[in-house]
């Protein structure tokens, strides 16, 4: 994983982008007017994490696992609820 911070591009990202051998996750994207003595543009600037496809399959599966997690916690905090309501 490499993080690059402040990347500028004329062109909009998208949150997600996949090449061949990499997937690239843009955060923090904001649009910025970039002025000049002629004219002015707009731009973005954005944070950049750099993934392997293998370690994004990991990252995806450890966030899955830790959202089913918390999923079963809910249901199991809604099952003591009930069955303090029913007396």
């Amino acid at each position: 994983m490499t993080e690059y911070k402040n990347v500028q591009s004329r062109l909009k990202p998208e949150e997600i982008e996949i090449d061949m051998v990499s997937v690239w996750v843009n955060k923090d994207i904001k649009e910025i007017t970039i002025a000049d003595e002629s004219a002015s543009h707009t731009e973005y600037e954005y944070n950049q994490t750099q993934y392997s496809k293998d370690a994004y399959i990991k990252f995806l599966s450890d966030k899955n696992k830790e959202l089913e997690n918390k999923l079963t916690d809910t249901q199991l905090a809604l099952c003591d609820i009930y069955e303090t309501l029913e007396g």
